[in-house]
């Protein structure tokens, strides 16, 4: 006869332990201080064995029934059910720690070395913010391609469709870092191709040509701060990008030989580089020393001076300039490539001077010129070129 609920519930404690038989070796045991425990005998390679199937009353009698059933059934199969429960207990805490947020989490330091702090705390910042509410919490093995784009039609839904392409990629090199160590075997963003809506690529905003003379002679009457206009005025020379220009130390210049070495931590490409001073820079940096030489920024922030300048300052005074949607900081470093190119100067020696990553790994391995030389002669030479610029303004004004 099958145990009733009445019957488990009314069962009274002893001064020793016994047991109420369910059949099919299933048993209550009754201990002393009134707990009951559903039990299961068994025999498995000869060997007489007992295998915990919960507590009464959180565990009821069909739950205990349907957990024999199941063990009978390993038995049948010929597997010891209390091995097959550890390894399912084992199985479920490797899950409980690999979830994607913690998988992701640990790619992200794994790529410290590789990026800038900034940019570092940029991609976790998009992943708390769209991904781990969505899928954080679920194990990375068991991540299905739907559940991917479902959280990826979320950032869609907002228009921001170059968000969802970049998570997306993040998605892509999570998953390929999961496979690599072991934690899922395979990467479902594979399956994702053609289903997110392709966001329009545009341009950062750069000057041509044609609108540097007029930008040159707005910048030099510019009523704003001087150490913006400064700001401004370096950035022009050097066409650094605009993070590598906020964050310049004082320390990182040798203004003896006219070198800004910038170290590799500040770089997008995690790689040390030399910026030649042309005789140009080193005058604005000489404009510069009585207001900041005594800090450790060239650029301190206005508000906190241990901080550098925040990265919308340089971008309001363009706006102020008059140039919102026209010109934004990064833009000079594709308006100075475009013209130097146009002028003949070596392409390595432009693209070295950019920073740019060499796209060829075979050229890149053998690749140990800075073509510094070059680099100087054409550093000055882009500064020269600037001042003909703004000394036609200034002959075109005097006539006029």
């Amino acid at each position: 006869m099958l145990l009733s609920d009445v019957q488990i519930r009314n069962a009274k404690p002893s001064s020793k332990p016994y047991k109420l038989a369910d059949g099919g070796g299933l048993y209550v045991l009754v201990k002393p201080d009134g707990a009951k425990y559903w039990r299961l005998k068994y025999r498995f390679a000869g060997k007489e064995k007992l295998l915990a199937l919960g507590v009464y009353p959180l565990v009821r009698a069909p739950a205990a029934r349907t957990a024999r059933d199941e063990a009978k059934r390993r038995l049948a199969d010929g597997h010891d059910p209390s091995h097959a429960r550890r390894e399912d207990k084992l199985a479920a805490q490797i899950s409980a720690a690999n979830t994607f947020e913690i998988v992701a989490r640990e790619w992200v330091e794994q790529q410290r070395n590789r990026w800038t702090p900034n940019h570092a705390g940029r991609v976790l910042d998009s992943l708390v913010a769209d991904a781990f509410p969505e899928i954080g919490f679920r194990s990375i093995a068991e991540i299905t391609a739907p559940e991917l784009l479902a959280a990826l039609r979320k950032i869609e839904a907002r228009g921001a469709l170059e968000v969802a392409s970049r998570v997306n990629q993040r998605f892509g090199a999570i998953f390929r870092y999961a496979v690599a160590t072991g934690r899922c075997e395979r990467n479902p963003v594979a399956d994702l191709r053609g289903a997110l809506k392709a966001p329009k690529r545009e341009h950062r905003a750069a000057l041509s040509a044609a609108d540097l003379p007029d930008y040159l002679q707005k910048l030099e009457t510019y009523d704003g701060q001087l150490q913006t206009k400064l700001a401004l005025k370096l950035l022009a020379l050097t066409f650094v990008r605009t993070g590598e220009l906020r964050g310049a130390k004082w320390s990182e210049f040798d203004l003896d030989i006219g070198e800004w070495r910038i170290p590799a931590e500040r770089m997008k490409m995690r790689a040390p580089h030399i910026v030649p001073l042309s005789r140009q820079a080193l005058g604005v940096l000489e404009q510069l020393k009585p207001i900041t030489v005594d800090q450790e920024y060239l650029f301190p922030n206005q508000h906190n001076p241990t901080a550098c300048m925040s990265e919308n300052t340089m971008l309001y005074a363009l706006y102020r300039m008059g140039y919102h949607s026209r010109a934004t900081g990064h833009g000079f470093r594709a308006t100075a490539s475009t013209i130097l190119n146009e002028q003949g100067w070596r392409a390595d020696a432009i693209e070295r001077q950019l920073a740019h990553a060499e796209k060829n790994k075979v050229r890149a391995a053998y690749h140990r010129s800075e073509y510094l030389a070059d680099r100087r002669k054409m550093m000055q030479a882009w500064a020269d070129y600037l001042d003909t610029l703004a000394s036609s303004v200034k002959k075109t004004s005097t006539k006029e």
